[in-house]
């Protein structure tokens, strides 16, 4: 379909709600979508059919890996905590009857353990074989698997016009309710659980390190009175802006940009003022 028209645009049910009042037809859609169309008012899903989808697939097949491996380490330790027997260490269940269970969840773990190796080798070719991936493993607190994370999820960063558009994607701020300049308060916006846990876990790494974050979240602390939490969420949202902006520059990460920012916009202004 591309060949043959100028844009194709794939309709998200989710957010036209007009396609689920009344009957429904095709010819009936059709009119809908007509409608919606013209008044600009047809909210589209987000499609790539580029390299990346390889990269996607890698990301799900990571995902998937992960969740059976935590699976099966929960099944684990529920059998010892059955019998009051710390589960860390090689242990066994010696006489007991579920010993045969525990060599297979043991058999299980160990083919989980190689797998994750593997997709981890994997995520370290792909830094290598894409430059846009390495810029992002050097922002603090994202590493490799993030930034492979990060890179296949956006694809492409302009489908966000602004800085608010992409931390509404990643999950990181809520939308506000407003009728009658009255805030019924706020409301969670249909985001990416996979960038969200990205930039959350990132902020739990940055900010005991020696890093802009990790100074930026004792100054939250102690300077602002922010709670531990409060101070968390805006290290994350920064870490996300950070990230956004070294997709949509395609320059490497530089800690000292905003210092260098501020000292530009104080020059623009000292010149005003001397003029």
């Amino acid at each position: 379909m591309k060949d043959c028209v100028e844009k194709l645009v794939i309709c998200d049910p989710y957010r036209n709600k007009l396609l689920s009042e009344g009957a429904k037809t095709d010819k009936i859609d059709a009119e809908k979508l007509v409608k919606l169309l013209k008044a600009d008012l047809l909210k589209e899903v987000f499609h790539s059919g580029d390299k990346l989808i390889k990269l996607r697939k890698i990301v799900s097949g990571y995902e998937d890996t992960i969740k059976a491996g935590v699976r099966f380490k929960n099944q684990r330790s529920a059998l010892f905590r059955a019998y009051n027997i710390n589960h860390k260490g090689e242990v066994e269940l010696e006489g007991h009857d579920d010993t045969f269970v525990l060599k297979g969840l043991d058999l299980q773990i160990t083919i989980y353990e190689n797998e994750r190796k593997r997709y981890q080798d994997e995520f370290s070719r792909l830094k290598g074989a894409h430059s846009e991936i390495k810029r992002m493993s050097e922002i603090p607190g994202i590493g490799d698997i993030g930034a492979v994370k990060i890179i296949s999820r956006v694809v492409d960063p302009k489908r966000f016009p602004t800085r608010n558009n992409f931390l509404s994607y990643c999950g990181l701020i809520k939308l506000e309710k407003i009728s009658g300049g009255k805030s019924y308060g706020r409301k969670n916006s249909r985001y990416c659980p996979m960038l969200k846990s990205v930039f959350k876990t990132g902020a739990l790494v940055t900010i005991d390190g020696n890093n802009q974050f990790g100074a930026q979240y004792k100054y939250l602390l102690d300077q602002k009175e922010c709670s531990q939490r409060e101070a968390r969420c805006a290290i994350a949202r920064q870490i996300a802006t950070v990230a956004y902006g070294v997709m949509k520059t395609n320059k490497r990460y530089d800690p000292l940009m905003n210092i260098k920012s501020r000292r530009e916009k104080l020059n623009d202004v000292s010149k005003k003022i001397d003029l």
